[in-house]
């Protein structure tokens, strides 16, 4: 086993309840024709994507994580070698795309005439792109240096190109852009995992930048912390927590987003409450829902009328908040108590997919999700010899054969630290191939940036990485 194995996972609104001025029921009626078959035809009629995985989720019961995490509670968990079992059949390039699960946000973004609802839709997008996280326990592969993973989705207009651009620390960057020119949506991730004796915190280093390219916009924020519960005994369970800030850098709008700690007894379990305040610090909107199902936009003077009212009645009394560092006696999951509460005048911005019905027999799956791993007809051919699609631990595994998933796992990883002490023995270094170490031009930090050509030159000399 590979000692040196990195452990890491990782709308003013649509429709309004009461009355608002924008109604975005076509962006709704775009999801829900998702909804419906979670599927779409080739232009040659001939296959439909799938909608279940070859074999059931394998399980996890004979294995114990606790053998292996036992003398890492407070460390950095960089360098923990992990049994398969404990992943699920997708690499951590393919996991990032599934930021992409709800396009038509951008979409709908870019067709917006108004900065502030344009900033609701991305503030919308930015909490759907970790909806997918909840009840995904399995830990995604580790992406080979040198790995990479395309998405080309021309229903849905974009494609995507990501890669592995370093393995120590492990760090993978990704560049989606829109088939029409209308976007652009790029950063990188560094994630940082942490064991404290019962749970695993995942702090997802990294910018997130998206351009709406007719309106000369860009937009940056990162991702929030992540913890999944009950490592050791009991049923697992993932919240979000901490406040994420959207910068539009043409216009000084700004959305301040707070995923709230679940608390004592569960009341604020996925919740996530902010606003929206221009280059004044002005409040404009104030934006409320769960990452886990809708999240919605409200007038401030409205919402301030309802909670104004909620403390007369009591009905909103304070609560202790938790961290994952500092954990209480009893970790287990709380009684999800209600979904959101819709104040009147609020206006929809976005609404989860819903999962198929056997997602849990398919690692908790989206019906998106299912999806990415693939190999379509004639695809093969088609896919850089670098894309993690030809991976074969990871196809192992999706096919239910722990054993072979095992085998080849540990083989790729050994002929990745060949590679690697022969570059030593050369004094080389790794070069990346379609991502180079630039300056975001909005933020001014450090970021990986795309040099674009993938989709020209992908198959010409690249690593024989499998």
């Amino acid at each position: 086993m590979n000692s040196e194995e990195e452990f890491f996972d990782a709308e003013t609104g649509l429709e309004s309840d009461d009355s608002c001025e924008v109604s975005f029921k076509d962006a709704l009626v775009f999801d829900s024709k998702q909804v419906t078959d979670g599927s779409s035809m080739q232009e040659n009629g001939l296959w439909e994507r799938r909608k279940a995985l070859p074999a059931e989720t394998i399980s996890r019961n004979n294995f114990s994580v606790w053998s292996i995490l036992k003398k890492c509670i407070g460390m950095e968990l960089s360098k923990i070698a992990m049994p398969v079992v404990f992943n699920e059949p997708l690499s951590f390039l393919q996991r990032i795309s599934e930021y992409m699960e709800h396009t038509h946000l951008i979409h709908k973004a870019c067709s917006l005439s108004d900065a502030v609802d344009r900033m609701q839709v991305v503030a919308a997008f930015a909490v759907s792109a970790v909806a997918s996280q909840w009840e995904r326990t399995g830990k995604p592969f580790n992406p080979l240096l040198g790995e990479t993973y395309e998405l080309i989705r021309e229903d849905e207009g974009y494609r995507l190109i990501s890669e592995q651009v370093s393995h120590h620390p492990p760090i993978s960057a990704f560049h989606a852009q829109s088939l029409k020119q209308e976007f652009e949506f790029h950063g990188s991730i560094y994630p940082k995992l942490k064991f404290w004796g019962k749970s695993v915190e995942a702090e997802p280093k990294g910018t997130m930048t998206l351009e709406l390219l007719k309106h000369k916009e860009a937009y940056t924020w990162t991702n929030p912390m992540c913890c999944i519960h009950n490592i050791i005994l009991g049923k697992l369970w993932i919240e979000q927590y901490g406040t994420v800030e959207i910068v539009n850098h043409s216009t000084g709008d700004k959305c301040i987003l707070n995923f709230k700690p679940c608390g004592m007894f569960g009341k604020d379990l996925h919740k996530v409450e902010g606003f929206i305040q221009d280059r004044s610090k002005k409040k404009r909107r104030v934006i409320y829902g769960k990452w886990t199902e809708c999240m919605y936009s409200i007038d401030p003077k409205l919402y301030e009328t309802q909670k104004k009212a909620e403390k007369k009645t009591g009905s909103d009394p304070k609560k202790q908040e938790r961290s994952c560092e500092v954990e209480e006696e009893d970790d287990e999951l709380p009684e999800i108590q209600d979904t959101v509460t819709v104040i009147p005048g609020s206006a929809l911005l976005w609404r989860v997919t819903p999962r198929p019905s056997h997602s849990a027999q398919m690692y908790n799956f989206t019906s998106f999700a299912v999806t990415l791993n693939e190999l379509e007809p004639r695809m093969e051919r088609l896919l850089a010899p670098t894309d993690c699609r030809l991976r074969p631990d990871i196809r192992a595994m999706e096919h239910g054969d722990i054993d072979l998933a095992s085998a080849e796992k540990e083989r790729l990883e050994e002929k990745q630290r060949a590679a690697r002490r022969e570059r030593s023995e050369d004094d080389e270094e790794w070069s990346t191939r379609w991502f180079r170490m630039g300056t975001n031009p909005f933020t001014g930090a450090e970021d990986w940036q795309y040099t674009g050509g993938y989709f020209d030159r992908k198959y010409t000399d690249c690593p024989n990485i499998y």
